[in-house]
């Protein structure tokens, strides 16, 4: 006569798989989060010399934020990567509403080709364009050393014209078809109906837009020469590049910039974050 074999109740197989979910994410916190431990703990350092490990309270210090300063003046590279961001959002927002809005709800000859177009403009690099683009805006219109020469080849952006075209598609057709009813025109229904009700689509717009000009670093690089012109992220590679020696602790000051460049588009992402997974679609048909 056989034994039976012993198996595990189903609640040992359950919590066992919780637990390996757990360490897995866990795991790739941990490693995610590294790279920003790394640079904040070395923009608070007094030397270049000794591990990460050996960082105790006594050893930090915020002299590294004052030595970046003083060699390419935060503020003013700040202010200027905000000019170029603010910029280009503004100019994101406006345009891709207007052309996500028409793609999605009107009717024209020719809007499945354009819209096609547009698929396929996302896939050409932009370093491709950038040498015609830079004898267009340089050259031909004198925009170099301009806030409106570095906004310009980023003032249209077909990622989020995609974003707002999918997501107005998404409304109830019934919206619109009442709003026309009672004699509202196209615009009006965008900014009185779409709009609000696009707010998910808004903030993902401004966050997926933000991180790319606030980053950027070849096309200013290009179009500024003057260095009270040039964004942070231009700064500081010129910083690498030609005023090491200016400061005590170049690796400190270096990563004391990076993490200033990093803070905004961190601390965005943590403010918006729950609305990325709200919309208000449904209130729209209710009552």
């Amino acid at each position: 006569m056989s034994t039976p074999t012993a198996t595990a109740p189903p609640r040992f197989w359950n919590r066992l798989s919780r637990t390996v979910r757990l360490v897995i994410l866990l795991a790739g916190a941990v490693a995610f989060l590294f790279p920003f431990y790394y640079m904040v703990v070395g923009s608070l350092r007094g030397t270049t010399t000794g591990d990460l490990s050996s960082a105790v309270p006594g050893d930090l210090t915020g002299g590294n934020y004052a030595a970046i300063n003083s060699a390419i003046s935060l503020g003013r590279s700040l202010l200027n990567s905000g000019i170029m961001t603010g910029g280009v959002l503004l100019c994101t927002l406006v345009f891709g509403l207007l052309a996500g809005y028409a793609l999605a709800q009107l009717h024209f000859r020719g809007r499945g080709t354009l819209f096609a177009t547009l698929l396929l403009v996302q896939m050409i690099p932009f370093q491709l364009l950038m040498l015609p683009l830079y004898v267009l805006v340089v050259r031909d219109y004198g925009l170099g050393d301009n806030y409106l020469g570095m906004i310009m080849p980023f003032a249209i952006n077909s990622t989020a014209v995609f974003l707002f075209r999918q997501f107005f598609l998404q409304m109830p057709p019934s919206l619109f078809e009442a709003a026309r009813i009672d004699g509202a025109g196209e615009l009006q229904i965008l900014t009185r109906i779409a709009i609000p009700m696009a707010r998910p689509a808004l903030l993902s717009g401004v966050l997926l837009t933000f991180i790319g000009p606030w980053n950027e670093f070849l096309w200013p690089f290009l179009v500024t020469k003057n260095t009270d012109m040039q964004p942070l992220a231009v700064s500081l590679a010129g910083f690498l590049s030609n005023l090491q020696g200016t400061v005590s602790n170049p690796t400190g000051a270096l990563m004391a910039g990076a993490c200033v460049l990093a803070a905004p588009a961190v601390v965005l992402f943590l403010l918006f974050q729950r609305h990325f997974t709200t919309t208000d679609i449904d209130s729209g048909t209710k009552g």
